[in-house]
């Protein structure tokens, strides 16, 4: 039986797990770099690799238990792999109230999970940590292309954008009014985390595209951009979150398979460990 970083067995039953993990090999819209389908085995590959024990925390938060829920498999069409991880969200969320987690995968992965979530929690805000804003109606002929991950929880659902440094002019109208953090704004404002804190509240969703952050410390991206963020000022970020809300989903995606895979496969592993850990932690 594989498990979530080679976790003991006990530890990785559905019984006995208080998280629910899903990986979705997708990238079949990705326009620049290819290799984002082999992201989650990069990612459960780098995990084992780890030392479980959250120094920050003190806490093991594998001993909470993380369940693999299964591979949304699905490539035949991209309307087709958002169906997919859509009913597949949308099964195991019904089940029980277990933390629900995703690994990409490409971003368009997210929409049929976030479509799920936002279901479930009407009032669900939607807290987005990316490089690009990712709000196009359609791209490619496509709704359910990378770049159009988020715009329906725009047009749903409580958008907050952060890290944000690419869009296109026709984007500009469905970005959020005062909840998009722009890059260049937060490296010259000392109180961003704070501002962002103001935005989110109750039922959170986090997606994290791994181009969020800066490409010196994540290169292994599809689309990587300059000015990103850095790790400690994210942890703080997402510590606060968990503080503050109730934390019902997130995910991880675009990490890409390459000749520097591992130092971003790493970080992956390591971001997904911490976000467990300040779950646990305002949990118990």
């Amino acid at each position: 039986m594989k498990t979530y970083a080679a976790i003991p067995e006990e530890n990785a039953s559905y019984e006995n797990s208080k998280v629910t993990l899903v990986t979705v090999p997708y990238d079949g819209t990705s326009t620049w770099g290819k290799g984002a389908d082999k992201g989650p085995e990069l990612f459960l590959n780098a995990s084992e690799n780890m030392e479980l024990y959250d120094i920050e925390t003190g806490t093991e938060p594998y001993l909470e238990g993380i369940f693999l829920a299964g591979e949304v498999a699905e490539n035949s069409s991209p309307e087709a792999m958002t169906e997919a991880v859509y009913n597949k969200s949308k099964e195991l969320i019904a089940k029980s109230d277990k933390l629900f987690t995703l690994f990409g995968g490409e971003h368009s992965v997210s929409i049929g999970s976030i479509r799920a979530l936002g279901e479930k929690y009407p009032d669900l805000t939607v807290l987005q940590l990316d490089a690009h804003t990712d709000l196009r109606p359609e791209f490619h002929g496509s709704t359910s292309n990378h770049a159009c991950a988020v715009y329906e929880a725009s047009q749903k659902l409580n958008l907050v954008q952060v890290g944000i440094r690419s869009c296109d002019i026709e984007e500009m109208q469905f970005v959020p009014e005062g909840q998009c953090f722009w890059a260049h704004e937060i490296a010259n404002n000392e109180n961003w985390i704070n501002e962002v804190l103001e935005k989110v509240s109750g039922n959170v969703y986090i997606t994290i595209d791994l181009d969020a952050f800066d490409p010196s410390i994540a290169p292994s991206t599809g689309t990587p951009e300059p000015g990103g963020l850095q790790w400690y000022p994210t942890l703080e970020l997402l510590r606060k979150v968990f503080e503050k809300c109730n934390v019902v989903a997130f995910d991880i995606v675009e990490l890409m398979d390459s000749a520097y895979s591992k130092p971003t496969a790493f970080l992956a592993a390591k971001l997904y460990y911490k976000m467990l850990a300040y779950y646990h932690i305002n949990r118990n």
